[in-house]
């Protein structure tokens, strides 16, 4: 495969689309994230623009904003609203269900393919944090250069800066010596060792869940790989963009199955390709991602939101809610997250472990 450059381009904008998806809890970031103010609605870094709104301003400088669709749960219609007003409910997909990453794709990929059939689409969560904003907008016109030329699926790698065990990792082929690498294989969250082993092969990158591809290769490999999804929703094809698509995506949706775009499509498609990314990322999934962009005093801490005395205290996040005056002795490499009504206190090297805890705390009691 030929090294494309966008400077080249042979598509057009109008025929550019984006799907942020916004529908994740981010159980992760609790006490902060919750089931009803998820973190993508919050500004957890204070530069005074929430994640949601962070990744619309980074996506429009590229995509026409009308072009762009919000993927989430119907019960955050009203936040995403709020915090994007230069949107239109027209550019809502609402799910009904959660359902992960997979049917929602599916539905968004026909509305648009229905509106264009030329379209080119960008994938991208909400809650990223990219600071090379241009390096970014590069690397997304060269995969959208690629997926004009080619019937392929693509995927942006990024370059692994330590085994971290949090993330899933894509295998690339490292004799290709164009810059879009085909793709081998893709690994969900390996053990300390394993992400090692890969960090020492060279060509190991990173999944951040951020992929391009034409509405048709998408909709070809759903058709292929998840075909009883593909007939599920193809159903309702001359349903979709009309006043008739809610009913039919209420009365379906939650009929689909439940699985994510990697497992159901990446992971056994055949012609997936990554193209290296060239701009710093974090994924900000967890309050240690979240430590590693904040400023630090000479002591190490990230106070965030708050007055805090930390004597003998050393490597540790510090986030409270409503600007609470904190005094905390002796503490070294801790998450102190403290809102109005919850509290915790975490080792960073156990922060893997908050959503598993959460899950337990919401158990029924005996």
């Amino acid at each position: 495969m030929s090294n494309p450059t966008h400077t080249e381009a042979n598509f057009s904008k109008k025929d550019t689309y984006g799907l942020i998806m916004a529908g994740g809890i981010g159980s992760r970031f609790w006490p902060v994230s919750t089931e009803d103010f998820p973190k993508q609605f919050h500004d957890l870094l204070g530069c005074g623009r929430t994640l949601i709104q962070k990744t619309f301003d980074r996506i429009s400088k590229i995509i026409p904003a009308e072009n762009i669709l919000i993927l989430t749960n119907e019960r955050y219609k009203k936040l995403v609203l709020e915090q994007l007003p230069e949107i239109s409910e027209s550019q809502l997909v609402l799910e009904p269900a959660m359902k992960n990453t997979a049917p929602c794709i599916l539905l968004s990929s026909l509305k648009i393919h229905k509106r264009n059939p030329n379209a080119l689409v960008l994938v991208a969560p909400s809650d990223h944090w990219i600071e090379d904003e241009k390096a970014f907008q590069e690397n997304i016109l060269t995969s959208f250069e690629t997926c004009k030329n080619r019937e392929v699926l693509m995927t942006l790698g990024i370059q692994p800066t330590f085994p971290n065990t949090g993330y899933g990792y894509i295998q690339y082929d490292k004799h290709e010596a164009a810059v879009v690498k085909k793709v081998l294989r893709f690994t969900e969250k390996p053990d300390y060792q394993t992400a090692k082993n890969f960090l020492s092969q060279g060509n190991f990158a990173w999944n951040a869940g951020i992929f391009i591809w034409s509405t048709q290769s998408i909709l070809s490999a759903f058709q292929k790989y998840l075909p009883e999804m593909y007939q599920l929703f193809i159903t309702g094809q001359n349903l979709l963009n009309t006043t008739e698509e809610v009913n039919f995506i209420n009365r379906n949706y939650p009929l689909a199955e439940n699985i994510s775009i990697d497992y159901g499509i990446l992971e056994k498609a055949e012609n997936v390709y990554l193209l290296p990314a060239d701009f710093d990322w974090n994924d900000l999934g967890t309050w240690g991602s979240l430590y590693l962009k904040s400023s630090k005093n000479a002591e190490g801490n990230a106070v965030l939101n708050n007055n805090a005395l930390l004597p003998d205290s050393y490597d540790n996040l510090i986030y409270a809610e409503e600007n609470k005056k904190l005094i905390i002795s002796g503490l070294r490499n801790y998450i102190v997250v403290s809102t109005s009504n919850e509290l915790l206190v975490v080792p960073k090297e156990q922060e893997q472990e908050i959503k598993q805890w959460l899950k337990l705390w919401n158990q029924p009691k005996v």
